[in-house]
């Protein structure tokens, strides 16, 4: 962190808050943070959570375990789904990609099947095979954006939006801020100039902190650097209320 001159950062892993039992130490400033998975009506909805105290959490942890167990399930039929499709994939492979996470994903059956000689790449496997037109697409059913929003707030975190411009409905963001999201993902590394300009209009309208993330999640399979260069004003308010 200090080598790449990160003053402020956060990890923000999917449904799991391991990370911070094994941070080593530094001087920069550490803002606690966690990446929830929702879904409604079909479409996943990602909601942040950032400044809560970890060892006081018992409202996300209680959400955190029910997604877990959906993700597992999700996971174990995709499995299903490649080998039937001329995959040879099994559940020891992907969960060696996790290196011990209690939270399975896509991006790890990607992993292994890459490692495995079985798919050429990442984004290979996310296009052809486990996207919704995939021969392996499994729908999510995780809980829904109200209630990792509400986990969030009774645990005294600030509820964000994630990544807005991954969703295929921007109306979605006027109604995570009406269901109690306090924040807005405005700077993320695919947001176009113009998306950046559209999000910083909306939460400035619903009254939300704006927030920045680079959704870094493996430096071998990840080109793009950890962590996103924002300026410390657009932030501002975002690190006043977590600095409370």
């Amino acid at each position: 962190m200090e080598r790449r001159g990160v003053s402020i950062f956060s990890i923000t892993d999917h449904d799991t808050t391991r990370a911070y039992d094994e941070l080593p130490s530094t001087r920069s400033q550490i803002v606690t943070g966690i990446e929830i998975n929702t879904t409604r009506d079909g479409v996943d909805i990602h909601v942040l959570g950032y400044g809560f105290d970890p060892s006081k959490a018992a409202p996300i942890h209680e959400t955190l375990a029910a997604n877990r167990e959906a993700r597992r399930a999700r996971i174990k039929k995709m499995i299903q789904l490649l080998v039937r499709a001329g995959y040879p994939l099994t559940e020891e492979m992907v969960a060696a990609e996790a290196e011990g996470s209690e939270s399975l994903g896509r991006p790890h059956v990607a992993k292994a099947l890459v490692r495995h000689g079985m798919v050429r790449d990442v984004q290979t496997v996310f296009r052809d095979l486990v996207s919704r037109s995939g021969p392996a697409f499994v729908p999510s059913a995780h809980i829904t954006a109200a209630q990792a929003i509400d986990a969030v707030a009774r645990a005294g975190g600030v509820p964000v939006l994630a990544h807005p411009g991954r969703l295929n409905d921007f109306g979605i963001i006027e109604e995570m801020a009406e269901t109690g999201a306090v924040g807005l993902e405005v700077f993320y590394p695919t947001h176009t100039p113009m998306q950046t300009a559209y999000f910083r209009e909306q939460a400035s309208r619903l009254g939300l902190v704006m927030t920045a993330g680079s959704d870094f999640h493996d430096s071998r399979w990840n080109s793009s650097v950890v962590g996103v260069e924002v300026e410390e004003d657009d932030i501002r308010p975002f690190l006043d209320l977590v600095r409370r």
